[in-house]
């Protein structure tokens, strides 16, 4: 098991453990009271804590805390809170942080903008009002008096506490770790703004440089982002390829928030040159195969694409008349030689490559026919019209791929793609 989460309730559980699963992780939810299941690289595990007594509640998080040492130590550990802070949070977050060391610290972002939760100002918002004027805060078993979330957390513990407004998260990672660096010298617990996914990575990110063992606590998007970024920095030798041959400017957006996030040196082919059957398509794919052989030491992504910001439209029509050919023969060359410049990089470095990701039904029946591929053994969806397998037969037998439509998903859709293949090659 690598990573062990602590849940007050049986259907956070299942929340948190659905984007574990999507970010490719074998996860299961635990209920309350039975065995902890074997086999499962994350255990989200109920504590039904949630309207105990706080003593009640930390005997409870200590207990399958030390049965779960007892089957594995965890890589990393999270304290799933409820996305409306109701619960015993700061006494299993004491707990928690007990368990861990002396030395340990709890990193809390109460944000899940994809349920309309935001903490700005160190406030916390539900669908953009403060939490204490929701009807939440009216539970008479529970009742909210404060949106603050330090405050929040200080009723129900000592620990010292303090918070890192959104202004500091906005300014970039290296604010973030030297302003994280700095409470530390002073708190336990740091509770840290957030008004998107965005800045919710960029704080998992963060958490992966703090030298000490560090406690996710959160409605689960911080943990789903925590865990990809733990175990990818466990796997850096790991290397990807990625296919995407689509001209559209929905390709291109999805291409720029990759390349920005990943921090990714694209390798640029040249669509006119393989849009002909002379023999200037063998010298561009040559040219492209040497480029990517020259980055493949120290890039983790190589990333093959016929998109360039600001290229023009081939005129094929223009093309095929010159050629004698027909327009639909000169886009197949195109599609052929990414796939010939795909197969040349992974056999080329087929110990290295641990999974590739390919854009568009063309492309992925191109690669597929030029690697002699019976097929794609399919395992799992990872968003609509994205699929996550691995290859039958041919030269990239049990390689694992992720295809998507060209022109599906949001701007995140490469890099939703690409968390899922990091995440489920991270252990192959």
């Amino acid at each position: 098991m690598d990573i062990a989460v602590v849940c007050d309730d049986l259907t956070g559980s299942n929340a948190t453990g659905v984007k574990l699963s999507k970010n490719g992780f074998r996860t299961a939810t635990v209920v309350h009271g039975l065995p902890l299941p074997e086999g499962y690289e994350a255990l989200c595990m109920d504590t039904d804590s949630r309207y105990v007594s706080p003593n009640l509640a930390k005997r409870r998080v200590r207990q399958i805390l030390e049965e779960s040492a007892t089957k594995d130590e965890a890589k990393m550990y999270s304290k799933r809170v409820d996305s409306t802070f109701r619960g015993n949070i700061g006494a299993e977050m004491e707990e928690m942080l007990d368990f861990l060391g002396e030395d340990s610290v709890a990193i809390v972002v109460s944000s899940f903008p994809e349920s309309g939760r935001y903490t700005v100002g160190g406030y916390l918002l539900v669908d953009d009002i403060p939490l204490q004027e929701t009807d939440v805060a009216k539970d008479p078993v529970a009742p909210i008096e404060t949106s603050q979330v330090t405050k929040l957390i200080q009723n129900q513990t000592d620990l010292p506490i303090s918070s890192i407004g959104l202004h500091t998260v906005m300014e970039g990672k290296e604010a973030l770790e030297q302003e994280i660096a700095t409470q530390l010298e002073t708190s336990r617990i740091i509770s840290i703004d957030a008004l998107t996914d965005h800045h919710i990575e960029l704080i998992s990110q963060v958490m992966t440089t703090i030298d000490r063992p560090v406690l996710s606590v959160d409605p689960g998007p911080l943990t789903a982002a925590y865990a990809k970024n733990v175990t990818a920095s466990e796997h850096t030798d790991k290397k990807y390829v990625l296919t995407v041959g689509s001209a559209t400017n929905q390709t291109g957006q999805q291409l720029s928030y990759f390349i920005d996030k990943w921090k990714v040196n694209p390798v640029y082919v040249q669509p006119k040159q393989l849009a002909t059957f002379t023999s200037s398509w063998q010298d561009e794919v040559d040219r492209v195969v040497q480029e990517v052989d020259q980055q493949i030491a120290k890039e983790r992504f190589m990333l093959i694409t016929t998109y360039h910001p600001g290229q023009e439209m081939l005129d094929l029509e223009a093309i095929a008349e010159r050629e004698n050919t027909s327009e639909e023969s000169l886009a197949k060359r195109i599609t052929d030689g990414l796939s010939s410049i795909s197969r040349k990089v992974i056999e080329k470095n087929r110990d290295q490559i641990a999974g590739c990701y390919l854009s568009g039904g063309d492309v992925t029946a191109s690669l597929c026919s030029i690697v002699r591929a019976r097929g794609i053994e399919l395992e799992d969806e990872v968003m609509p019209l994205a699929a996550f397998g691995k290859f039958v037969g041919g030269y990239l037998d049990g390689m694992y791929v992720v295809t998507k439509g060209g022109m599906i998903g949001d701007k995140k859709a490469i890099a939703t793609c690409m968390n899922y293949l990091v995440s489920a090659t991270h252990k192959q």
